[in-house]
């Protein structure tokens, strides 16, 4: 159980006073939790002068691979003490005390525990100083007061400057919000006067709050000068796992007490860029999925990986939910290990996540794993009930578009994955000629739910995931084979959704008339990923044309200035938001390439 939370809260001085206690703080899990051994640092750097307090020598150690640091102190006497300070605030106050320890008998010196810099499921960037007691307290200074990323904090703006958000005015003056090409922010203030100010405010939580990150640049106009500039900050700490950063602009007129700011924003270098900053916010680093849903965590590895980034972050998911799981802690159901469980499906799209992630970074463990769910999947084809097909769970109730769609993709993939193999792409043709012939595709080429249980097309709700499942399927079965039927087939699914699949040219799920859960939520976004595919494959004009007009209408209308994508590709209202309707975003964004 987390102990409370105790804070030592100085004020004025930046000088700790002695204490005789150690204080507790509530464990920070990162991707270690608090109180880790400095032996198992992945490494270990010196990033601070030392402090010499009496002869005593206090150092600050650091590791950034594990985001934590720890403090020593050397040369001393018995009872002397070192600790850690954090602070959530720049330094304003702190968590005091951490770690303490005192230097044993005939020893003449002593370490910390290691603690986190920064706090990423809470959106927090935090500040460590090692300090010490040595019959007179020193500290060091903060550890990484500058946010670096592209450039670090007060660079001088690089080319390219958009405005996200509209200014704001203040007493005839106007004050911008600007970023410039690597995604760092700056403000302006312009037609105003001598002693006028100009600032900006980040904050690591969508703007709620910004103990850290208060009036960054302030800068006023000089003498002779109607208006002037902040230097540039970041909006992105990658030492800290802290992504989507918000930003705003704020100024005061000189000779009135009141400011202005601008809304918040984030910077988007490209439309992937600003789509994957926004749902890499959302994810937890140290129980490594976006909680809390265990296979619209698999699809959203799988867009992270097909954007081409944050390579740790999905080794990391790998390793820690490659375990089993009890019921209730990523699943309603138990996972069993290896990414699966009694949904079939879901085990299926964790397979097609990690041969993403393989196609990304060629690490053979993803291939493997892959393979590893694609055998548990395969042990659910049954010829006994409809000729073939794969159960949807493991009670074998119900024979359903997603699962075969999902067996098809995988099984194809592999085939043409694996140098030499036969066994996968026999079970691969055999799944798409079960599929076209399975009565799944209505008269209309749309995908209904599933079969009856005379194996009969149900007639069921036509999902834009499962279109998107048979236009992926067939599409790589056609390139493992070279057969034109498969690639024909997956045109003619692809020309009915966007027939009878879309209003106004934008695709629209069906559960958008009144509201979509959160599986439906990802659905579209499967789609286009599929649907993107083929565009590439083929070439075609028009299927080029019908990604970009998704990717351009989402950006246009279904994006805030967090690029916070919805489930309303144009934007409609009531548009319910989540990292999920994010996910789904950015695959359409992807697939306009």
């Amino acid at each position: 159980m987390r102990t409370l939370l105790v804070l030592l809260l100085v004020f004025g001085s930046l000088t700790p006073i002695p204490a005789t206690a150690a204080t507790t703080a509530a464990a920070v899990c990162v991707t270690s939790c608090d109180t880790l051994d400095p032996s198992r640092a992945a490494r270990e750097s010196f990033p601070l002068p030392d402090k010499v307090i009496n002869g005593r020598v206090l150092r600050l150690h650091a590791s950034d691979p594990d985001g934590m640091a720890w403090a020593s102190i050397d040369n001393g006497v018995p009872g002397d003490a070192v600790w850690l300070d954090r602070s959530w605030d720049g330094g304003a106050t702190w968590e005091g005390l951490l770690g303490k320890a005192s230097i044993p008998g005939s020893w003449t010196g002593t370490r910390t525990l290691m603690y986190n810099l920064t706090d990423p499921a809470h959106h927090r960037r935090g500040r460590v100083r090692a300090c010490g007691d040595a019959h007179g307290v020193g500290c060091t200074a903060w550890i990484y007061p500058d946010v670096c990323d592209s450039a670090c904090d007060r660079s001088a703006p690089a080319a390219g400057d958009s405005q996200p958000v509209a200014p704001t005015t203040l007493f005839g003056r106007t004050i911008r919000l600007h970023f410039d090409g690597r995604g760092l922010a700056w403000a302006g203030i312009e037609a105003g006067g001598a002693g006028d100010e100009i600032w900006l405010d980040r904050s690591w939580d969508a703007g709620a709050s910004w103990p850290d990150g208060s009036s960054l640049g302030r800068t006023s106009t000089p003498a002779g000068a109607a208006g002037t500039h902040t230097a540039a900050f970041a909006t992105r700490d990658p030492r800290g796992r802290l992504y989507g950063g918000a930003v705003r602009a704020c100024g005061r007129e000189a000779t009135h007490a009141q400011g202005s700011c601008t809304a918040w924003a984030r910077p988007a270098t490209t439309r992937a860029a600003g789509a994957l900053d926004a749902l890499m916010w959302s994810y937890d680093p140290y129980t490594a999925w976006w909680p809390s849903s265990w296979w619209n965590s698999a699809v959203a590895v799988t867009a992270v990986a097909d954007a081409g980034g944050f390579d740790a972050a999905l080794a990391r998911t790998f390793d820690v939910n490659r375990a089993a799981f009890p019921a209730g802690v990523r699943s309603s159901d138990p996972i069993d290990g290896h990414f699966v469980s009694r949904a079939i499906d879901d085990s299926a799209w964790w397979g097609l996540a990690w041969l993403a992630v393989y196609d990304r970074t060629h690490d053979p463990r993803y291939l493997t794993e892959a393979t590893t769910i694609a055998d548990y999947v395969h042990g659910f084809w049954d010829t006994g009930t409809c000729g073939g097909g794969v159960w949807w769970d493991r009670e074998r109730t119900y024979k359903n578009a997603v699962t075969a769609g999902l067996y098809l993709r995988l099984t194809a993939s592999l085939h043409r994955r694996i140098a030499g193999d036969t066994l996968w792409g026999q079970r691969a043709r055999t799944a798409g000629e079960w599929y076209l012939g399975s009565g799944l595709v209505n008269g209309s080429g749309l995908v209904n739910d599933g079969l009856t249980a005379s194996c009969a097309n149900n007639g069921q709700t036509v999902w834009t995931y499962n279109q998107g499942l048979g236009i992926g399927g067939l599409l790589e079965l056609w390139r493992g084979t070279g057969v034109q039927s498969y690639l024909d087939a997956a045109k003619r699914l692809a020309d009915a959704a966007m027939a009878r699949l879309t209003s106004g040219g934008v695709l629209v799920e069906s559960c958008e008339a009144a509201s979509c859960d959160d599986n439906q939520k990802q659905f579209k976004g499967i789609f286009m990923r599929y649907f993107g595919d083929l565009a590439a494959a083929t070439g075609s004009a028009a299927y080029r044309a019908f990604a970009q007009q998704q990717a351009d209408a989402l950006w246009a209308g279904d994006r805030d200035p967090l690029n916070r994508i919805g489930l309303r590709w144009t934007g409609a209202t009531p548009n319910a938001a989540d990292w999920r309707t994010q996910a789904s975003g950015l695959e359409a964004v992807l697939a306009a390439g």
